[in-house]
């Protein structure tokens, strides 16, 4: 639309800054909005070895905070646009206590926060990008944690931003956790997977959380079988004691009958 006062260059999509979003009305703000791409590959995909890790990982962490109750934004390769800067697609993101809804991108100024919470899975060509350029780009947008898990190596890096800073400080693991003030958990390997842990349990996801549950209920149903079985034994033995008695009885009487019969 000619004379728009934003318009979004999808060569380069970026947010308006936050000068000219405020110059903006409702209804020009959602035009924007609606203009940013929601779908677009920053990266070549890299197979089944980056996209299993983040998958189990946003999987672990949804059902974790669904459980505690806590209204926690998650999401994975989510478009987020922050005011001025090119758009960023982190393999899993964390916003915490806002509204969780469906949502094709993340408008910072639209949503009045960025993210708290980044996590990236290297594995082959993003290993500069993840582990050298978004440390830099990432400290600099106010990201407050930003962890990445080397898969090929099986090792776990992560960085916070210290209060009022604007540079990432690398985070020390303590007996091989690593902990994030952002979400009340540590992060750790587990073999060459990466787990999440709330005090010494690890944060089962939902493969697991059935798993378990199935495991449960086939106890359960064991249990009900053999109280099933020892109360039906524990009737037999009732029936088998009754008849004794009566049988008993029966021959007392029949004795009883013979006495009387001979003393006649």
């Amino acid at each position: 639309m000619a004379g728009a006062p934003y318009e979004v260059d999808l060569n380069d999509p970026r947010a308006p800054d936050l000068e000219t979003w405020g110059r903006l009305t409702p209804r020009e703000r959602q035009r924007v909005i609606d203009q940013l791409p929601s779908e677009f590959e920053l990266a070549p995909p890299e197979g089944d070895v980056h996209r299993v890790p983040k998958h189990q990982a946003l999987d672990a962490l949804d059902a974790y905070f669904r459980k505690a109750g806590r209204r926690v934004y998650l999401s994975s390769e989510l478009p987020v646009y922050y005011p001025g800067a090119p758009v960023i697609a982190p393999d899993l993101l964390a916003v915490m206590d806002v509204e969780v809804h469906e949502r094709q991108r993340w408008v910072v100024a639209a949503e009045g926060k960025g993210l708290d919470f980044a996590l990236e899975v290297t594995v082959e060509g993003s290993r500069k990008k993840d582990l050298e350029i978004n440390v830099a780009k990432f400290a600099a947008l106010g990201i407050a944690e930003y962890f990445v898990f080397d898969r090929k190596n099986h090792r776990l890096y992560g960085w916070r931003l210290p209060p009022g800073g604007t540079a990432y400080s690398p985070l020390i693991p303590q007996q091989g956790r690593w902990r994030s003030l952002i979400l009340g958990l540590d992060l750790g390997l587990e073999g060459d997977r990466l787990r999440f842990y709330a005090g010494t349990a690890v944060v089962p996801n939902t493969e697991e959380l059935l798993a378990r549950a199935n495991f449960l209920a086939e106890d359960l149903q064991s249990k009900l079988l053999v109280a099933e079985l020892r109360a039906e034994q524990e009737a037999e033995r009732a029936e088998d004691e009754k008849r004794r008695a009566e049988d008993a009885e029966a021959r007392i009487a029949q004795l009883e009958a013979e006495l009387e019969r001979l003393k006649h």
